[in-house]
């Protein structure tokens, strides 16, 4: 086998590559029949083919080649029969694209068809008739039926053959469509009497190799007396119709006239076409040579046809005649079209001119009618640029963004230039891919958030939000907090931020007064590849809560000493007798204090100031009032709820010490500390009942384990190991508490009460006067008791 290669490389600048290469092979290969090394003969490499994933695109729907990636080589997928495939057209191809992707490429490939000599001459009937007057002239013609040979060239139909010849010879006439008509020339004049039925054989031989050829038969009988032959008006006859044209249609009417008489003189039309569409598309009227159409002209299928016709009388002479019927195109196909290619997702960040789809418009009308035009929808990134043989590329025009617009829907529209116009169109989706090119954005610049002291920690405090325009994975935000310290501290120790919500968490409980506000950063950060983000700056205020009572500053408590405030009998009214100092560490209302008189021995000697705390009397100091007055100030802040403290000043009226000191002789023994030592002194001694009970139960069990082992040593003849506890000693019987404690009874004067004391003896307190005092009371330790007043001079709650 003889395979002829052609090929073509054009390289274009629109992006992809436009080659075109031509095989020559015969008909009727089998099937799996190497064609031609398609990766070679384009200089491409195998894996090229794989990777590219290479495949054939037709626009027929029949595809006779296959394509082997793994081979790089054309294959025959089924049998071809050019006269199947072609009919008689030459030369014969087969046209398909090879297309290439990643990048898209593809190329044209042509595969010419050659013939072989595969098939006969035939007839279409295999007996041919004919009814001749023995009056017929020598020379007279008679037509017989043409050979049709599907075959092309020199496998084509080359001769004919009659015999016997002793009546009638063979005469050819070449037309200029190169096919023969043939005729039968009467040689001899016929004589009924003689012989009324003459058969023939024509024989019709091919130039093949070898030959091939058929016959037909061919039966002549001899009539009587008819001597003049039908003759057409013209031999040639032309027409042209409209494509798609109704039936019925009158194409033309073809006359003949007979100069013989009566029944001689009948003659009768009839099409001798054979082997073609002509007799399905045409009748004839056989009366009246009427040309009638009766099926569909098809200008996409044949642009004209040659109609044979024959006309007959009654004593079998006849005429013939050629009828040429020109189809005139009408624009009735819309442009057709296909997609080669295409791609459904790219990237947003795609380069200019990216090819993403090719696509091929076929219009079968002509002319103007076939001419093409295509276009897209405006405002879009896109646009379609054209090469030759209507190939179109979809092309990228402008960069994409797809946060503003995510998808595409390309309507591609293809028009003709026919009257009117006929269109169609193909929408193609685009999907556009995310690239992480947005950062986070948070929706303020700064925040601020306040949170009151003394709160849970764990308590949710302010939620930050940033919002990722892209998608997906690169869209999903987690918050963190960026490394800080306040006042040297970490500042993950004081909050938390949930990495999905971005919900700030308090981690510790605030107090106003050690920390009055602190600020931090919180990063937002997408999950794309890199990753983007922002951070923010946040503000957290303390807020005050009156979680402080007010504090006492003055008078000084100092745990059971006596403060005691002289004032002279000769002092006028408003005489500052002191003054209660107190403070409060919480802000702002809560920190305003105002002081009351709560309790006093006489409420109508003394008034405390509300603002200032100042004790002054508000009359006459008189001889009949006490020298011990005690008085019990509240001093309470101005929050809700507000808080207070108490402080109990004690005041002597008197104008000497020695007056002073004879009323404050004894000083009561602390009712508290008594109170708490009776308290320790029975949690004391539930300690050490339990001690002695577990220490019984332990010694117990082990001497009942002890005695347990001894009986298991006796019955098993083993020396006996004496075995004792760890930590363990033998009282000998004398007691199983290892310390000896002491205890000591002390009873005071005048009470009816009795206070038990481990070790020494206990305190006392014992008022002495300082000369140097200017009328102050001090409280001191010392090493005796002093009687247990109940109505003490000072009391702090």
């Amino acid at each position: 086998m003889t395979r002829q290669v052609t090929l073509f490389i054009f390289v274009l600048t629109i992006g992809f590559v436009l080659g075109q290469i031509s095989y020559t092979i015969p008909e009727e290969m089998a099937k799996g029949s190497l064609i031609g090394n398609i990766a070679h003969d384009l200089g491409l490499q195998i894996k090229r083919l794989t990777s590219g994933k290479a495949r054939i695109f037709t626009r027929d729907s029949d595809e006779y080649v296959e394509l082997n990636r793994e081979r790089g080589v054309l294959l025959v997928k089924e049998g071809i029969d050019r006269e199947t495939l072609c009919k008689k057209t030459t030369p014969c191809a087969l046209h398909f694209q090879i297309i290439l992707e990643n990048p898209i490429e593809f190329y044209s490939v042509a595969i010419q068809i050659t013939d072989i000599n595969d098939n006969a001459p035939s007839f279409e009937r295999s007996e041919k008739k004919f009814k001749i007057s023995e009056s017929a002239v020598i020379g007279a013609k008679f037509v017989l039926e043409r050979a049709v040979d599907l075959d092309v060239g020199m496998n084509d139909l080359k001769s004919y053959t009659l015999n016997p010849t002793e009546k009638f010879a063979l005469k050819l006439h070449n037309n200029p469509d190169g096919n023969k008509n043939v005729e039968m020339v009467l040689q001899k004049p016929l004589d009924r009497e003689q012989q009324q039925n003459i058969n023939l054989v024509l024989t019709a031989v091919d130039g093949g190799e070898p030959q091939l050829s058929g016959t037909m038969l061919i039966v002549i009988t001899v009539l009587d007396a008819n001597d003049n032959a039908p003759v057409f008006t013209q031999q040639t006859y032309k027409a042209t119709v409209t494509e798609n044209s109704p039936k019925g249609t009158v194409v033309v009417i073809v006359k003949a006239s007979d100069a013989d008489e009566g029944s001689n003189s009948k003659i009768t039309y009839t099409i001798t076409n054979t082997f073609d569409d002509v007799r399905n598309i045409f009748e004839v009227n056989e009366g009246n040579g009427e040309v009638i159409l009766i099926g569909n002209t098809d200008f996409e299928e044949s642009r004209s046809y040659q109609v044979h016709l024959l006309a007959s009388d009654e004593g079998g002479l006849t005429d013939s005649c050629k009828l040429i019927v020109e189809v005139q195109d009408k624009n009735d196909n819309k442009p057709e079209i296909k997609i080669m290619s295409k791609s459904t997702l790219i990237s947003e960040d795609v380069k200019l001119n990216t090819i993403v789809t090719v696509i091929s418009i076929e219009d079968k009308d002509s002319g103007q009618n076939g001419n093409v035009n295509c276009f897209i929808n405006d405002d879009i990134s896109f646009r379609l640029k054209s090469s030759e043989n209507y190939f179109f590329s979809l092309v990228t025009d402008s960069e994409l963004d797809r946060e503003r617009a995510s998808e595409y829907n390309i309507t591609v529209t293809c028009s003709d230039e026919g009257v009117p116009s006929l269109s169609s169109s193909v929408t193609l989706t685009l999907q556009i891919s995310d690239v992480n090119d947005n950062a986070p954005v948070f929706e303020r610049s700064s925040y601020e958030a306040y949170i009151v002291e003394n709160n849970t920690p764990g308590l949710s405090i302010f939620t930050v939000k940033a919002t990722d325009a892209d998608w997906n994975q690169n869209a999903r935000v987690s918050y963190t907090l960026e490394d800080s310290s306040v006042n040297g501290v970490p500042v993950s120790s004081y909050v938390s931020v949930s990495a999905d919500s971005g919900v700030i968490h308090a981690v510790r409980s605030f107090d106003y007064e050690q920390i009055k506000d602190f600020h931090f950063r919180i990063k937002a950060q997408d999950g794309g590849s890199p990753p983007l983000c922002s951070n923010v700056t946040v503000k957290i205020l303390i807020q005050d809560q009156n979680d402080n009572p007010p504090q006492v500053l003055y008078p000084v408590q100092t745990g059971g000493s006596v403060v005691a405030e002289m004032v002279p009998r000769s002092a006028d009214v408003g005489y500052l007798v002191t003054k209660v100092v107190a403070v409060d560490v919480d802000s702002g209302q809560n920190a305003w204090l105002s002081y009351k008189l709560q309790k006093a021995t006489d409420r109508a000697l003394f008034e405390v100031g509300l603002q200032n705390g100042e004790i002054r009397t508000i009359r006459q100091v008189t001889d009949k009032d006490a020298v011990k007055q005690r008085l019990t100030v509240i001093v309470e802040d101005n929050g809700q709820p507000s808080r207070s403290a108490t402080v109990i000043v004690n005041v002597a009226v008197a104008d000497s010490f020695p007056e002073v000191l004879s009323e404050f002789t004894d000083f009561p023994h602390d009712k508290e500390y008594n109170d708490n030592l009776t308290f320790y002194l029975v949690l004391a001694l539930a300690v050490v009942s339990f001690l002695f009970i577990t220490c019984l139960v332990v010694i117990i069990s082990v001497k009942i384990y002890r005695w347990r082992q001894s009986r298991i040593l006796y019955h098993s003849s083993l020396p006996v190991i004496p075995y004792y506890p760890p930590r363990y000693s033998d009282t000998l019987g004398t007691g199983t508490l290892p310390h000896v404690y002491n205890y000591e009874v002390c009873r005071t004067t005048d009470s009816r009460k009795s206070d038990n004391k481990f070790g020494g003896a206990g305190s006392q307190n014992v008022l002495i006067m300082d000369p140097s005092s200017t009328g102050t009371m001090q409280r001191i330790q010392s090493e005796k008791n002093i009687l247990d007043e109940p109505d003490s001079p000072l009391e702090v709650r």
